[in-house]
C-alpha cells in the first residue's frame, strides 16, 4: 500500500536552511522532477492492501545515490543516516539519525519498477542535462560496446565440479536423503592432487585428479536423482549440474557459473584480459559527453545491436540521431532507420580536403567514448555487476549510465554557480570601489 508522505516543517529550523545551497547534491535535488517518478510508480502499489510502503522519492533517491557514489545497498542505507545532504536529496525536511529502510527493500523496489522504471530514471538523467546542450548534441551520436562482467570467479572445470558436489550435499542434507558414500576422505586427496597443476611434475597427477572428481560428481548426481524420485523441486538445479558434467572444451553455450548460468564468455581482443565473463552492453553517447542510451545484450555481433540502441535513444530523448559513429566492429551497416552509420575507412578519392578533415575530426571525437566507458566501470558500478540474473544485467547498465549523467549535471550546475559568483564579484566590487 502506498502512503503519501506529509511534510511537517519545523517551527525552529529546516534541513534546507542548515545546508550549503551551492552543494552539488543540493542543486541536483532541486533540478530533478521527482513528480515524474511518483506518477509512474504509484500505480504499481495497492491503494488498500498491505503495510504502508516507503516514499517513492526516498527509494528513487537511494537508488540514484547508490550508483552516483559507488556504494552497495547496505552502505547507502547506512550512510544515509549520517549524511544530511543524502537526506535532503531524498526529500527529507528534518535530519533523521535512523536508517530509512532495510537494504532488502531496495532489492524489492528494483523488482517492482522493473526495466521500464529504471529506463525512466535514465530518461530523467538525460532531461536534467538538456539545458546545457544545444540541438546539435542530439544529431550525432557515438556508439561502442563493452563487457559488463558478472560477479563470478574465473571458471575452471575443477571449480565447477567442486561446486556441484557441494550443492548436491546441501540438497541431500536439506531433504534428509540417504547417501551411500560421502567421499569425504577421497575428495581431500583429490583436491590435494589438483594443487600446483602448472608445475611440470604435477601436470599428469592433476589431470588424473580432474577425471576422478568428475566421476565422483557423476555418481553423487545419479544417486541424488534416484533418491528424489517424484520430487521436482530441484529439476532446474539438476539440469545445470548435468550440463556441467557433460560439457566439453569446445562446446557452445557452456555453463561458467552454477548460480549465474546465463554468463557468457566474451573475448574482446584485450591483451591484458583475454576472456571476460558476463554479457555485452552497448553505450550511445553524444559529442558533448551525455549518454543517450545504454542497453544490455548477451553476446551479439556489434552491428546487430545498433537497431535496438537507436530505438532506446528515441524512447528516451524523443529524437532521432542523424549520424552514428562507431569503430570497425560495426562493419556491415550503412544505414539503420534513417540514421547513417559511419566507421573509420580509407578516404574516397572524390572527397575534398574539407570532407576528409571533417571525418577525421569526427573519429577523433569518437575515441572519447572509451574514457566514458572507463568511468562507468570504475566509478558507477559497471566494472562488476552484483545484480542477479538477466534482469540484473539489464538494469545495472542503465543505472550506471543514469549515474554518469547525474554526475555530469552536478558538475555543470556547480560550475554555473561558481561562474555567477565570479561575475557578481567582478561587477559589484569595482562599482563599490568607485563609490567610495
Amino acid at each position: 500500500m502506498i502512503k503519501k508522505r506529509v511534510n511537517r516543517p519545523s517551527l525552529f529550523y529546516s534541513l534546507a536552511d542548515m545546508l550549503d545551497q551551492r552543494h552539488e547534491l543540493y542543486l541536483l535535488a532541486d533540478k530533478i522532477d521527482w513528480g515524474r517518478f511518483d506518477d509512474a510508480f504509484t500505480p504499481l502499489y495497492s491503494k488498500d492492501m498491505g503495510a504502508p510502503a516507503k516514499d517513492i522519492r526516498l527509494m528513487c533517491g537511494l537508488l540514484i545515490l547508490k550508483h552516483v557514489r559507488n556504494l552497495s545497498d547496505e552502505s547507502v542505507v547506512e550512510q544515509w543516516s549520517e549524511n544530511a545532504y543524502y537526506q535532503y536529496f531524498c526529500g527529507m525536511d528534518m535530519f533523521s539519525p535512523c536508517r530509512p529502510c532495510s537494504s532488502t527493500e531496495l532489492v524489492e523496489f528494483r523488482k517492482r519498477i522493473g526495466e521500464s522504471g529504471v529506463e525512466l530514471i535514465l530518461a530523467e538523467s538525460i532531461r536534467v542535462n538538456d539545458d546545457h546542450d544545444d540541438d546539435d548534441t542530439f544529431k550525432t551520436g557515438i556508439i561502442d560496446s563493452t563487457v559488463q562482467e558478472k560477479n563470478v570467479t574465473y571458471p575452471t572445470d575443477a571449480k565447477l565440479l567442486k561446486k556441484v558436489i557441494e550443492k548436491i550435499k546441501k540438497i541431500v542434507a536439506a531433504e534428509g536423503l540417504p547417501m551411500r558414500r560421502s567421499y569425504k576422505r577421497k575428495l581431500k586427496a583429490v583436491y590435494r592432487d589438483q594443487r600446483f597443476r602448472n608445475h611440470p611434475k604435477n601436470h599428469r597427477k592433476a589431470k588424473k585428479a580432474d577425471r576422478e572428481l568428475r566421476t565422483i560428481a557423476g555418481r553423487l548426481l545419479r544417486e541424488l536423482q534416484r533418491n528424489l524420485k517424484g520430487n521436482h523441486d530441484y529439476d532446474e538445479q539438476i539440469s545445470i549440474f548435468t550440463r556441467v558434467l557433460n560439457q566439453k572444451k569446445h562446446d557452445k553455450d557452456k555453463v561458467y557459473s552454477i548460480h549465474e548460468p546465463e554468463v557468457q564468455c566474451i573475448s574482446k581482443g584485450k591483451e591484458h584480459k583475454k576472456y571476460e565473463f558476463g554479457n555485452k552492453v552497448s553505450v550511445v553517447r553524444s559529442l558533448g559527453g551525455l549518454i543517450l542510451g545504454a542497453l544490455s545484450f548477451r553476446n551479439e555481433y556489434d552491428g546487430h545491436t545498433i537497431g535496438q540502441s537507436l530505438d532506446q535513444v528515441k524512447r528516451l530523448t524523443g529524437r532521432t540521431l542523424k549520424r552514428l559513429a562507431g569503430d570497425r566492429g560495426y562493419r556491415g551497416k550503412k544505414q539503420v532507420d534513417g540514421t547513417r552509420i559511419l566507421i573509420p575507412d580509407i578516404p574516397k578519392a572524390t572527397d575534398s580536403y574539407y570532407k576528409k578533415r571533417k571525418k577525421h575530426d569526427l573519429f577523433c571525437k569518437r575515441a572519447g567514448i572509451e574514457p566514458t566507458i572507463g568511468h562507468l566501470k570504475s566509478d558507477f558500478r559497471l566494472g562488476r555487476n552484483f545484480y542477479k540474473g538477466v534482469f540484473g544485467d539489464n538494469i545495472n547498465i542503465m543505472l550506471a549510465a543514469a549515474a554518469y549523467n547525474f554526475k555530469r549535471a552536478m558538475r555543470l550546475l556547480l560550475h554555473l554557480i561558481q561562474a555567477i559568483e565570479f561575475c557578481m564579484e567582478n561587477l559589484i566590487l569595482p562599482v563599490a570601489t568607485q563609490a567610495v
